[in-house]
């Protein structure tokens, strides 16, 4: 965790002169889209991932047909099949994955009052009026209320994450409609799986959720990364 303290600390000193109080959020928001551009070749590799399972498709509908009164038999045909054309049928999940430690590093980096037994100088920086260690349920606790300069700065990031989970919804329902359904019950290619399509389109609004009740610094983390996702996903799924 210091070693990320030490790089949040110098991100910030070299945006110093263009940000000036609020640098350690513009660091935040650099170290988030730096995580992202390493996890990139990932996020293309599940694009063609995705976009070989829907080549398989026609085939898989005949192995339903040949297999339609043996679920077992049908899963292990499809099973076989996503093996024998090397596609993986979860491999659009690695992305998310992979980042999930960046995200838990912030959060512990700014929700602890030490690191290395030293103070955590971090908590002292802001984001205008709101600070980086801070909570939306402070804001609405200390005060200042929702239309607060602290709540203004939460109210913008609200309307950010809305504006990019609407350009989601709309995206993943594109890439989604037309596609032949997973088979259900006992002949699902992978248990769940057609579960999470359904609901992966409304996945991008529980980002509200989570910028209500993490730091204010592990927010910012998620609303870059989440609207990184949404022009990533535009782009390499068009």
């Amino acid at each position: 965790m210091s070693v990320c303290a030490s790089l949040v600390e110098h991100l910030a000193d070299l945006l110093q002169p263009l940000f000036g109080a609020s640098a350690a959020a513009a660091a935040i928001i650099l170290f988030t889209a730096l995580v992202r551009l390493l996890l990139h070749p990932l996020s293309r590799a599940a694009a063609r991932g995705q976009k070989a399972r829907t080549e398989l498709q026609p085939r898989i509908a005949e192995l339903r047909r040949k297999h339609a009164k043996n679920p077992e038999k049908l899963q292990r045909a499809v099973l076989a099949l996503h093996t024998e054309e090397k596609v993986s049928p979860l491999s659009g999940c690695l992305p998310s994955l992979c980042q999930l430690p960046a995200f838990f590093l912030l959060y512990h980096l700014f929700s602890s009052p030490s690191i290395g037994g030293e103070p955590n100088t971090l908590l002292s920086h802001q984001l205008l009026a709101a600070p980086l260690g801070g909570r939306w349920a402070d804001t609405l606790g200390d005060g200042g209320g929702p239309l607060g300069n602290t709540g203004l700065v939460y109210a913008a990031l609200f309307a950010c994450v809305t504006a990019v989970a609407l350009f989601s919804y709309r995206t993943t329902k594109r890439t989604t409609t037309g596609r032949p359904a997973a088979p259900t019950g006992d002949g699902e290619q992978v248990p769940g799986l057609g579960a999470i399509t359904r609901i992966m389109p409304f996945m991008s609004f529980l980002t509200l959720v989570t910028v209500a009740v993490v730091p204010l610094a592990a927010a910012l983390y998620v609303v870059t990364s989440t609207t990184w996702s949404a022009v990533e996903r535009a782009v390499l799924y068009r």
